[in-house]
């Protein structure tokens, strides 16, 4: 049976006329009538209760009525969904995101986002890079960003979005070696602290004293950057952060830039995408806002 009987079945039922929903539905009562006898023919049952006064249901035409007004408000709210996604007025945007990369690149690219299309919903889960790369695999979010090193292979694709520098931080009791470069040789007997095992962040640090022929062995662990800054703002140790992170707590005074000869390469956040999950229309608007130079 073509939906398209269905449909008109439903309009006749609804308005309780062939030629109101022949209006309704841009077209001609002769033709409206034709669908309806061919379906009861098809159906093997009498629909409607035809009189000069109009139409009625039979008991068959309101058990089917039933079941196919459910079918079209269900089809009706689907397209009215669509159009809203279509015109950004509805959707949801899942990323993960590590903590420098929410800092230092999508916050000001999410305010514009939101200012744009405010109807959008954001569902943003805060990684660390190789929680991020296994959430993007297993399909938890549309795309993450992240900051390296990293590892992905196919199908997960990475572009570049921009770069950031570390820089190595103590307290005010610390003061007195920040006034020149030091080795990291001649550090090693401060304590040390660093973000936890498994993140980005702790091993491209490991890696940076192994090729200083060094072992990078931290004495206080943490789970975020924010608390690096708050430990050495209180004198607990000495540890890399990035450079615009740091700096308010520099400018006023809080924490002091230790200078390290050995200088550590400089770091980039990326977009992770997976090449064989589509993203919608929604993502695709928020993946241009990152990819923007300007914006």
């Amino acid at each position: 049976m073509p939906f398209d009987y269905y449909r008109i079945f439903y309009y006749v039922a609804k308005y309780k006329s062939f030629s109101k929903a022949a209006k309704f539905l841009h077209n001609n009562q002769p033709n409206i009538t034709r669908c309806m006898n061919i379906m009861e023919s098809e159906l093997g049952c009498t629909l409607f209760i035809r009189s000069h006064r109009g139409i009625k249901l039979t008991p068959e035409g309101e058990q089917l009525y039933a079941h196919v007004a459910i079918a079209i408000q269900q089809i009706s709210s689907g397209n009215d969904e669509l159009n809203r996604t279509k015109n950004l007025k509805s959707g949801t945007v899942t990323i993960g995101v590590s903590e420098t990369a929410l800092h230092l690149f999508l916050l000001p690219k999410l305010e514009k986002f939101h200012k744009l299309y405010p109807h959008i919903k954001l569902k943003i889960s805060n990684h660390s890079t190789p929680q991020a790369i296994k959430a993007l695999r297993k399909g938890f979010v549309d795309f993450s960003i992240v900051t390296t090193p990293l590892y992905c292979e196919h199908p997960l694709q990475s572009q570049r979005l921009c770069s950031f520098r570390d820089i190595l931080i103590g307290g005010p009791s610390y003061k007195d070696i920040g006034f020149s470069p030091k080795r990291l040789r001649d550090l090693q007997d401060f304590p040390f602290i660093s973000l936890n095992e498994g993140t980005a962040t702790r091993n491209f640090y490991e890696k940076y004293f192994y090729q200083n022929q060094l072992v990078f062995s931290p004495d206080m662990e943490t789970a975020t950057t924010n608390q690096i800054l708050s430990l050495v703002q209180h004198d607990l140790g000495i540890g890399f952060c990035p450079e615009a992170l740091a700096k308010d707590y520099l400018d006023r005074g809080e924490i002091i830039e230790i200078p390290v000869k050995e200088h550590a390469n400089p770091r980039d956040i990326c977009l992770l995408t997976d090449s064989t999950r589509p993203i919608g229309i929604a993502g695709k608007k928020l993946l241009e806002i990152l990819m923007d130079s300007e914006g």
